[in-house]
């Protein structure tokens, strides 16, 4: 995902917070998982710690696979997602 696909999805939720916040804090927490790997991997490499790198490497994975999941659930019918909208921008 790019950054611009991130921000457009972080917008809409900030539009919609109050109709759910659930779904705002859930992407909140994908995000903050998703900035933990970019911050962890240098650090992860100064400590010599190769199973670190890799947790952060498949943190920086957490919001594509999140989007490909309500996608697939959105598509099923299992679930509503109204910001899928934004991704394809």
């Amino acid at each position: 995902m790019t950054l611009m696909q991130l921000s457009a999805i972080h917008h809409w939720l900030l539009d919609h917070k109050d109709a759910r916040p659930l779904e705002f804090h859930t992407w909140d927490g994908v995000l903050t998982v998703w900035l933990m790997g970019w911050l962890g991997v240098p650090a992860e490499l100064l400590l010599d710690e190769p199973w670190g790198v890799i947790a952060c490497a498949m943190a920086l994975l957490v919001p594509q696979t999140y989007v490909a999941l309500r996608t697939r659930l959105h598509a099923r019918g299992a679930l509503r997602c109204d910001w899928l909208g934004c991704t394809s921008r």
